[in-house]
């Protein structure tokens, strides 16, 4: 398995940072978690595009989170062959959710179709609202839900993919927690978004003051990871965003994890049957 880290942002604006997205590659299965902004291009840098992937899965609603997901659907829709189906997964709320990007996209989807001989029918889209401790499948793969404590963002989902003896677990935005301790325990890798507390409680700024009760700092995600025995640790969704210049202050934060710890600026990759970062 390999996981890519597609968009390592947050909501603060960076021409560097795409918004926060995963790609969990299992050999037979591509399977996106989160589609934030600029997704589908840095899916093309990765050498793919939406039509080549089994689905996306939603960790929450957060706005930085599924804000390009119309992109990946419209993207997807034209590039497949004609009434291809397109998996999408995430916490109740998901159907209302799609359901209004479809009148979104209703002007768009009425000239495509008036254009194209080979194009009539809207996008097929197969929407599961799922609740933890549900397993489901996406292409051949089997993904296990659990929850996560990102309230008052409520339900939010961490999810964990099993292959081969590997095992990657997303968790999504939030604090640590007992379903997310149970969610990481023993997994060969644990991707978690996390800020810099340290830097969020110097800027004397109200509603950036907001985000500290409700994300990992990156000490409480290396706990977590430490009490789960993971393999690799990986960080992403930096606040603030990440520079070569201070890696190794991250890395300082992160010091209660004794495993392999994975950071780098979008695109980083790892490969989790032989823990190589690329």
């Amino acid at each position: 398995m390999k996981i890519v880290l597609l968009g390592t942002g947050s909501p603060i604006p960076n021409p560097d940072n795409a918004g926060p997205s995963t790609l969990v590659q299992t050999g037979t299965a591509n399977i996106l978690f989160d589609a934030g902004r600029g997704v589908v291009m840095r899916l093309a840098k990765a050498q793919l595009v939406p039509a080549m992937l089994h689905g996306v899965v939603l960790t929450h609603l957060h706005s930085d989170h599924v804000c390009d997901l119309n992109d990946v659907i419209t993207t997807q829709w034209v590039m497949a062959p004609s009434g291809t189906n397109f998996k999408i997964v995430g916490p109740v709320g998901t159907k209302a959710f799609i359901d209004g990007m479809r009148e979104m996209l209703q002007a768009d989807v009425g000239y495509r179709i008036g254009h194209h001989a080979d194009l009539n029918e809207p996008p097929k889209l197969e929407v599961l609202e799922v609740r933890p401790g549900d397993t489901f499948t996406i292409g051949d793969q089997e993904v296990i839900a659990g929850a996560t404590d990102h309230r008052p963002v409520e339900p939010s989902i961490g999810y964990r993919i099993e292959k081969d003896g590997e095992s990657v677990v997303i968790g999504g935005d939030g604090v640590p927690c007992a379903t997310l301790d149970e969610l990481v325990k023993g997994a060969s890798a644990y991707v978690q978004t996390v800020i810099r507390d340290d830097w969020v409680k110097s800027i004397p700024n109200p509603r950036l003051q907001d985000i500290l009760d409700y994300h990992s700092s990156v000490a409480q995600a290396a706990d977590t990871a430490q009490r789960g025995g993971v393999k690799a640790l990986v960080l992403t969704h930096f606040v603030p965003p990440l520079s070569e210049e201070t890696e190794h202050e991250w890395r300082e934060l992160a010091s209660g994890f004794s495993g392999l710890l994975v950071m780098g600026p979008d695109l980083t990759t790892l490969d989790v049957t032989t823990m190589a970062i690329s």
